[in-house]
């Protein structure tokens, strides 16, 4: 989806008349927004594109997460691919196993003295974030059903017990 049709979906919840009477802005602008740009449209980059743009930009994901928190959310990054074609099932589920004991251990460790330092809930939370991107790594590579390696040896023995 567009950022402009999105905010045209919004506008059908959210007039744009208030919009532009919160933000101060005119209420030309805030249509504008939901039109499309080029081929003979008035429309103008919108907040959205520009979000998006400053992200692309700096190439820094902590403006991502800082809105998603202004929010009560958080961030997890979708894999760009699924793990290897070469990567099986069992080696997928020990890597989030292993990722997710690593954040245990690191939790563990920082909370032996009964505190948890700035330092240490920065290492946490970096684990979190790595573990979370693991996990949505593998579910992805379940819901796409990207296990070929695995399904192929498993054929291949079953073809062997057969013999």
């Amino acid at each position: 989806m567009e950022s402009h049709e999105l905010l045209r979906a919004i506008y059908k919840d959210t007039s744009p008349k208030v919009i532009s009477q919160e933000t101060g802005l005119s209420l030309s602008m805030v249509y504008k927004w939901a039109q499309a740009k080029g081929e003979g449209q008035s429309g103008i980059n919108n907040p959205l594109d520009r979000i998006a743009e400053l992200i692309q930009i700096t190439d820094d994901q902590r403006l991502v997460q800082w809105i998603c928190a202004q929010f009560g959310g958080f961030y997890v990054k979708s894999p760009k691919r699924c793990p290897k074609q070469d990567e099986g099932l069992m080696s997928s589920t020990s890597r989030m196993v292993q990722e997710t004991a690593d954040l245990l251990s690191i939790v563990s460790c920082a909370a032996y003295d009964n505190h948890i330092d700035s330092p240490e809930a920065a290492r946490i939370r970096k684990r979190w974030e790595t573990l979370k991107t693991v996990v949505e790594s593998f579910v992805h590579a379940c819901e796409e059903g990207n296990f070929q390696a695995i399904r192929q040896e498993a054929n291949r023995d079953r073809g062997r017990d057969e013999f």
